[in-house]
């Protein structure tokens, strides 16, 4: 042989390395990695679930994007690296504020498939199957993430074929998985050998441990075609091939004539003061937004600072007002393009001060008694990033599987995780979906309706500019935790990573039960108990990703504490 073929030879592996790990070019090292928890910085900022994602995102501001790029490749990389809710199989919501002023809100929430209907997972005595819109094909929507990328990237700066390169990379390549993702695959194991017809990456004969190889070769192809073809990359040709024959093995319903007529929606951000600051947030069919605009809002008149944070007062309060709101989401909220949902007259201040007429400092309310309001008309698992440039541009972008790792069905040969979404609707009117929450005829599945969402990526503006950046995952938890993150700052004061990490609680009007997380005050608890609540201990409640900017313009971007979480900035 031929010395210098040789040579080639014994250098192909050193080579193939090289060639599978080239996100080093942008100072991302897959192997080697440490989770960092704050971030200050200048010219911008970046958190999100995973310490890899974060340092992707920062790597495109340095490179030269703005916080839209860096929002794409984040997103991109969480689809690879934190694949319990990081996606390109399901969908989410955006909120964004331009360098200009120009303030943004973008759907691209999942979608019912044209064979959907109302009835779809009651059995034949009209009861709703346990499982049936959880797991397995049957639960999925039709999937709105890339949709939502490429229509993101009209505010981007680089060509998307650099911000969907790092992804790649790290799909093919593999990269150390962390502790708490080797006990989500492991916990998993045997929903993903229960719900997939074909081999998946998330599955292998030894239990996964921490610093183990994590290569997905087959989500790498459909990442390529969506890189060289774009948006038919996904919707259609060999990715759209893939699904259908995936849907015909497992029994689903996604066909491709649902996938080729997808289409994000950019809609009215909604927009509201509070206490001198503005809060920009996600309408229809998020209820999130419009939950934290009535929450904040009805404890606008009362003197939080002075009850102290998470005293019983404060607690009580923020409960009371938690437990009317989702009383009113269950009866009023869903796909506004559905259903004429009554927004405006949600956040009437007339209306919302009514609500709080029955509140009664120091006793316990009741969600019998305490049902949704009759507004006038007036004329868990899922993922949040934030991202923030020395320009002002702001991006909180919240995505979702819905339950971890989504349906648990892998796509044959496309390698990407399907959402759980469909059971976001309302199976049948009263009888509550994965997170306890029940609706009505306002959320019932309808064929290209797009299913309520408690998902609240927000922007809180002081003079016009971006003041903090926030979002958290969670389900039905998220715009309590948004809520109370948005009053820690405003409030109490606290610096961002206290407003992030403190305990916090959450009430969702039925059941009727105030849950706190491990760590909540014992003397709080007691006293609320003596007021008449019913509470119960939860490991942990949302995982929030904020961004505040300080005096002076400095950025402080905190990853929260309950997980992997991690902040990067310059």
């Amino acid at each position: 042989m031929n010395p210098l073929n040789l040579r080639n030879l014994l250098l192909l592996p050193f080579l193939t390395l090289l060639a599978c790990t080239p996100a080093r070019k942008l100072a991302v090292y897959p192997f080697q990695y440490s989770v960092q928890k704050k971030a200050e910085a200048t010219h911008g900022a970046v958190v999100s679930a995973h310490p890899l994602a974060s340092q992707v995102g920062l790597a495109i501001l340095k490179k030269g994007g703005n916080a839209f790029d860096a929002a794409i490749a984040t997103q991109l990389t969480l689809a690879v690296v934190y694949p319990g809710a990081g996606n390109i199989g399901g969908g989410g919501f955006l909120v964004g504020q331009t360098a200009a002023g120009k303030t943004l809100a973008l759907d691209f929430r999942e979608t019912a498939p044209a064979a959907a209907h109302r009835d779809l997972y009651l059995d034949a005595q009209g009861a709703v199957h346990p499982t049936k819109s959880i797991s397995g094909h049957l639960s999925g929507g039709v999937p709105g993430t890339v949709a939502g990328l490429f229509e993101t990237h009209r505010y981007a700066r680089l060509p998307f074929r650099d911000l969907i390169a790092p992804a790649i990379e790290l799909a093919e390549g593999g990269f150390a998985i962390t502790e708490h993702e080797a006990a989500g695959l492991n916990h998993f194991r045997d929903s993903f050998l229960k719900y997939n017809s074909r081999p998946t990456a998330f599955v292998r004969a030894t239990p996964w441990k921490a610093g183990d190889t994590l290569r997905q070769t087959e989500l790498a192809a459909t990442l390529r075609r969506i890189r060289d073809e774009g948006l038919p990359g996904f919707y259609g040709g060999e990715t759209a091939r893939l699904v259908v024959e995936e849907m015909q093995r497992g029994g689903g319903i996604i066909s491709a004539a649902d996938l080729s007529a997808y289409t994000a929606k950019w809609r009215e951000p909604l927009r509201f003061a509070y206490k001198g600051y503005e809060v920009v947030s996600m309408p229809m069919p998020s209820s999130g937004g419009t939950l934290l605009a009535q929450m904040l809002r009805m404890t606008e008149g009362y003197p939080l600072a002075a009850y102290g944070h998470n005293s019983a007062a404060a607690v009580q309060l923020m409960t009371e007002v938690e437990r009317r709101a989702f009383a009113d989401r269950a009866e009023h909220m869903g796909d506004a393009d559905f259903y004429p949902v009554p927004q405006a007259g949600l956040l009437d201040s007339a209306y919302l001060r009514a609500r709080m007429r029955d509140y009664v400092p120091g006793r316990a309310g009741s969600s019998t008694l305490t049902g949704p309001g009759a507004p006038r008309k007036v004329s868990e698992q899922t993922t949040h990033l934030s991202v923030l440039d020395a320009d002002g541009n702001a991006v909180s972008v919240t995505t979702t599987l819905n339950n971890s790792y989504g349906s648990k069905t892998v796509i044959g040969g496309a390698g990407f995780l399907l959402n759980d979404e469909m059971d976001d609707f309302s199976a049948k009117p009263g009888v509550p979906n994965l997170y306890g929450a029940v609706g009505g005829e306002a959320n019932a599945i309808a064929p290209g309706k797009r299913m309520l969402s408690s998902m609240t990526p927000s922007i809180v503006l002081q003079n016009g500019r971006p003041w903090a950046v926030v979002g958290t995952p969670g389900g039905t938890t998220i715009p309590t935790s948004v809520f109370q993150s948005i009053v820690n700052l405003v409030d109490f004061r606290l610096d961002p990573e206290a407003a992030v990490n403190r305990p916090k609680f959450h009430h969702q009007w039925l059941p009727d039960v105030v849950y706190v997380e491990k760590g909540f005050p014992v003397e709080v608890r007691q006293q609320l108990e003596a007021m008449g609540y019913k509470l119960e201990e939860r490991p942990q409640i949302g995982r929030t990703e904020l961004i505040q900017v300080l005096p002076g313009g400095r950025m402080v971007a905190i990853g929260d504490g309950r997980g992997d979480d991690a902040a990067a900035g310059y």
